[in-house]
């Protein structure tokens, strides 16, 4: 197994880690509903995507 021949620095450490960062998800506002959705998905409120009815939602 290898070990390490010198003691790694606080900073090496923190430097590697820089990268390791929870993000919080984008939101955009749906434009037919108003309702806060990830962009390029289709809202789940009301089925809408690009301005055109993608999913029924009344089925669901």
């Amino acid at each position: 197994m290898a070990h390490p021949k010198r003691k790694t620095s606080k900073s090496v450490t923190r430097k590697r880690r820089t990268h390791k960062i929870l993000n919080a998800p984008t939101l955009v506002n749906c434009p037919n509903c108003d309702e806060a959705v990830r962009p390029h998905h289709v809202c789940a409120y009301c089925g809408h995507y690009k301005g055109r009815e993608v999913i029924d939602t009344l089925e669901v």
